[in-house]
């Protein structure tokens, strides 16, 4: 048996038994992929989380308590309201029973008041704000990949740790951008470091010339980038050009995916420090279903937000059939009763405020010469702990965790 062939059989093995009595709302199971696919985040999401969702119908066996499984996309062009009026549609009008994805956290954040005012499933992978399972967390959300604060407790304590103690920062200004500046700078002032200052951006910004000398003319050991996709991309490139990275001070993304990477290549984005949810190359698992949507997006290795989306996608399918429901506060409840073992996580589970806490990874891209493939990116050099890598559930400002 190949090792792609294994990986199915174990996830088809792991489906739990479906209810006779299923309560049914529909004939079909539609399921909204909801995301960037023309913007600053269409390459680390975009129609490769649309794939990683096939992929993981098509595992799950193409329908669920007899229904056939359907997926719909969109694209939220990054504006909220756009994205909380294609929600609201899909739920209201076409009959989605789950909405996925959605980078862009003012975007998630819109959606997840209306998923939560009509009782629908919303399964976040691409926005970071730790605020959607903080004050604004909602009993019918599950924040599957990652966020701000796991992103800021790998990155930055490492880059403390090596002696990067006063920081300047570049930030998108945006829900997500200023939660993650907030993040990182908790974690810097606790540990001692001080932060000289920050310039902010809108989203997709042409030019970083301007706030990148802002940042050096603050002679700050690092300048943190509390933005991503091709803002994160532009800003690395412009201070490579300027030659910032060879100097005294430290370029250092607080949120960098694969895609950007390959996107800047090795000679540009060498030796940066990151933290992530997934890498492809990781364990033989990783690599089989990357090789599997490989085959089908040009050879392309899924990002952490597109592995998320089918790995949050198959837990999600298998809540439907456990409870035999497809009320968004029933799944979600079942969703937080079982563990989380797949390829993207081991040992995960979803807490009562809606975050999935699992495993991080720190990463440090490689250097050309150290390359053995054109997606050989990364090398992992710290596992972080899932209690490490996330506050702990006592300090959630989440009003659905009781006391």
């Amino acid at each position: 048996m190949s090792l792609s062939a294994a990986v199915l059989l174990a996830v088809l093995v792991a489906v739990p038994t479906i209810r006779s009595d299923a309560a049914i709302s529909r004939d079909v199971l539609k399921i909204g992929i909801l995301n960037d696919q023309s913007g600053v985040y269409a390459e680390l999401a975009g129609q490769g989380s649309v794939e990683a969702a096939r992929i993981a119908v098509e595992d799950f066996g193409g329908e669920v308590m007899d229904r056939p499984i359907e997926i719909l996309s969109a694209d939220h062009q990054n504006k909220p309201e756009l994205g909380a009026s294609i929600a609201r549609e899909w739920i209201e009008v076409d009959g989605v029973d789950v909405i996925v994805d959605v980078p862009a956290s003012d975007v998630a954040l819109a959606v997840q008041e209306v998923t939560e005012d009509t009782d629908t499933a919303f399964l976040i992978n691409g926005a970071a704000a730790s605020s959607l399972t903080g004050e604004a967390c909602s009993p019918t959300s599950v924040h599957w990949a990652y966020d701000t604060d796991s992103l800021a407790a790998g990155t930055v304590r490492a880059m403390l740790k090596e002696g990067l103690t006063s920081w300047f920062f570049v930030t998108a200004n945006d829900a997500f951008g200023t939660t993650l500046q907030r993040a990182a700078q908790r974690v810097i002032e606790a540990n001692g470091g001080e932060v000289r200052g920050a310039a902010k951006h809108a989203l997709n910004t042409d030019d970083f010339t301007a706030l990148l000398m802002e940042a050096q003319g603050s002679e700050a050991d690092a300048i943190g980038l509390a933005n991503a996709g091709q803002d994160a991309v532009r800003a690395i490139e412009k201070a490579h050009e300027l030659g910032v990275q060879r100097g005294p001070q430290r370029v250092v993304p607080l949120l960098l995916f694969l895609s950007d990477v390959k996107k800047m290549g090795l000679e540009v984005a060498q030796d940066l420090p990151l933290t992530t949810a997934f890498y492809w190359d990781r364990t033989d698992a990783s690599r089989a279903f990357a090789e599997r949507f490989a085959a089908r997006r040009d050879g392309q290795r899924p990002t952490m937000v597109q592995a998320g989306v089918y790995s949050s996608l198959m837990h999600y399918l298998q809540a439907v059939a456990a409870v035999g429901d497809d009320s968004g506060r029933t799944v979600v409840e079942q969703m937080k009763k079982m563990p989380v073992d797949d390829f993207f996580a081991t040992g995960g589970r979803v807490r009562a405020d809606g975050l999935m806490v699992h495993e991080m990874y720190r990463a440090r891209v490689k250097r050309p010469s150290e390359s053995t493939g054109p997606w050989d990116l990364y090398e992992i050099v710290e596992t972080i702990p899932a209690e490490l890598a996330f506050p702990p559930l006592s300090e959630s400002a989440c009003p659905l965790v009781e006391d």
